[in-house]
């Protein structure tokens, strides 16, 4: 076997059906990532039969001094516990490298480590993928370690909800209690979820926008969006979805309730008063108390829709989730809301949109991706993975992120410079939360 460059429809028919299949070993993801100065390489092996045993897209991009880092999106499609053929696809890919004027290969599999339950807890004769692990190192990977936190190009920790061949009563039945009342809380009050398409794609940047400002984090331009939706699109690999907020339609839920609570109480009282309904003096009271206050609590929250309405319109966004949809998964990428709205936790209602979108499409599941992988309580990203808990599912670990080294001195010279650029960057951002912060204390 060698090392061939394949064609776009013979890598896409070999990656689709690959167990490590991912949106990033797709030709899509290649051509989007060329609009963002990288570029794409489709190379392969095969056997004496002319099929293909092992392949991987590679993504390069040049430096400054006119040499290449080199990356496989979520690792080479091949069988990592076959050590024989992972050394020969190694080989054959450094000798690749070389010739392309490459300096290292990173590539972070889209495998698991150790299987865990929910809790994070290592499950006991659960899958265990230390095989590969030590055949990548073996073969002279550079291993980045077992990080816990997200800070890596992807995360190692994930936290997913099975859903092939089951029910949304099934899903639903294995929820938090509380995730259940948000998301039925949020039905009766008519916030739905919306696919958009390219023309409103601003919307949901501005989601992003508002979300990068309360959570402190540089979002991307509205031209990325546009672009990964144009790449992505065709294949049916993206779709975003917004939650919005439907007063038209509240406010006529409402009303109807407030009808019904009216005609209850006009009822009780006529058989009351006519002899029908037999039942003492305080308990038809009470049950006439009980009544007019919820008439008083349903008017109370109408004069705020209506308020509400009057003030933002009819129609209001209240947040968005931005899908990848590809191999075995309905993955969650990036997603925000309005702090404006957040007293209605649009985030439940789009996120089991996308869980009933992998049970009616028959995933194998639902991805509500990156969380951190130290569940200590003290730990002040714990909120995001009890968030996707709430859902029912299984904490996933991957094998985590390595480099092979192609050209060791230049490797050692990236490494420095890429470490000098990240100190630059960051004590300039701490400089401008310094500013920001003076700023605000002068208005």
């Amino acid at each position: 076997m060698k090392l061939i460059v394949l064609n776009e429809e013979e890598f896409n028919l070999f990656a689709s059906k690959h167990p490590q299949a991912s949106f990033y070993q797709t030709t899509d993801w290649g051509h989007l990532k060329k609009t963002n100065g990288w570029d794409m390489h489709l190379v392969g092996f095969k056997d004496d039969n002319n099929s293909i045993v092992a392949a991987t897209m590679l993504l390069f991009k040049t430096t400054p001094i006119k040499m290449n880092m080199i990356y496989s999106p979520r690792g080479f499609l091949i069988d990592f516990d076959n050590l024989e053929l992972l050394k020969e696809f190694t080989k054959e890919i450094v000798n690749y490298a070389k010739k392309n004027k490459g300096i290292f290969i990173k590539l972070d599999p889209y495998i698991m480590y150790k299987e865990r339950d929910i809790d994070g807890n290592i499950v006991n004769d659960g899958v265990n993928n230390e095989k590969a692990f030590k055949n990548l190192i073996n073969c002279k990977y550079k291993h980045f370690g077992f990080n816990l936190m997200q800070d890596a190009l992807q995360p190692r920790f994930i936290f997913v909800t099975k859903t092939k061949n089951r029910t949304i009563d099934e899903v639903m039945s294995e929820m938090d209690s509380k995730t259940r009342q948000i998301i039925r809380k949020n039905e009766r009050l008519c916030i739905k979820t919306r696919e958009i398409g390219y023309d409103e794609l601003d919307k949901f940047k501005d989601i992003m926008q508002h979300t990068g400002d309360r959570r402190d984090f540089i979002d991307r331009p509205l031209k990325y969006y546009q672009n990964m939706y144009s790449n992505l699109s065709k294949s049916g690999i993206i779709k975003i979805l917004l939650a919005e907020l439907d007063t038209v339609s509240l406010i006529e839920s409402l009303n109807k309730e407030i009808d019904e609570l009216k005609k209850d109480y006009d009822d009780r009282k006529y058989k009351y008063d006519n002899g029908i309904n037999k039942m003492n003096i305080d308990k038809f009271n009470l049950k006439q108390k009980e009544v007019t206050t919820n008439i008083e609590r349903v008017n109370k929250k109408l004069d705020e829709v209506l308020t509400l309405q009057k003030e933002n319109g009819e129609i209001i966004t209240l947040g968005g989730i931005l899908f990848l949809i590809h191999g075995g998964e309905v993955l969650s990428l990036v997603g925000g809301s309005y702090k404006k709205f957040m007293e209605y936790q649009s985030a439940y209602t789009i996120h089991w949109a996308g869980v009933k979108m992998a049970i009616e499409g028959n995933y194998d599941r639902y991805n509500f991706y990156g969380i951190t992988g130290d569940f200590n309580p003290s730990n002040p990203l714990l909120g995001l993975y009890l968030f996707k808990k709430s859902f029912g599912g299984v904490v996933v670990e991957l094998i985590g992120e390595f480099d092979l080294i192609v050209n060791k001195p230049l490797y050692i010279g990236y490494k420095i410079a890429f470490g000098l650029y990240h100190f630059l960057k960051n004590g300039y951002s701490r400089l401008i939360k310094v500013v920001k912060i003076v700023f605000s204390k002068q208005k």
